[in-house]
């Protein structure tokens, strides 16, 4: 398995799993304008063919704070570690950026907790990063769980 950075004709098939996940409520969903916008954000994992198989992006709010988003696995390559594989991958990229921490707010709290990230209170997050929140049809009554990992930058 092989975490590279995506491409722009990586942005559809992207855009195809977040949304598939986002239908059924264990996401939120993002505009194809937002995904192409974010590129340089994103890491994906391709299957033999090429084919985008998961996704994640890293995306910077402030010289000490960046989130992971947008994290999606093909439903038939659940459990395989590529969900762990794109969350090391952001970790990487945001200790070799110099950022000392990281976010995320999901429904899948478990997942990062195995990851090393800790729950906080999303109250506790500067507010900068609900700047994307005011466009999502959940706010103000945010389901997601807030959490966080300090990096160690060298």
């Amino acid at each position: 398995m092989k975490v590279e950075k995506a491409t722009i004709g990586d942005v559809k098939k992207m855009h195809e799993l977040v949304n598939k996940f986002a239908g059924k409520g264990e996401m939120l969903p993002r505009a194809l304008s937002e995904m192409y916008e974010n590129l340089r954000d994103f890491f994906v994992i391709r299957d033999s063919s090429g084919s985008v198989v998961a996704c994640v992006a890293l995306h910077i709010s402030w010289a000490d704070l960046a989130e992971v988003k947008a994290l999606a696995v093909h439903e038939n390559r659940h459990k395989k570690g590529m969900g762990a594989a794109l969350v090391k991958a952001c970790i990487g990229e945001a200790k070799s950026l110099g950022i000392p921490r990281i976010f995320c707010l999901t429904y899948k709290p478990g997942f990062f907790q195995k990851q090393g990230f800790k729950m906080v209170e999303k109250m506790d997050l500067p507010r900068k990063i609900w700047a994307e929140c005011y466009s999502c049809p959940k706010f103000p009554d945010c389901d997601e769980v807030a959490l966080v990992l300090d990096v160690v930058v060298d």
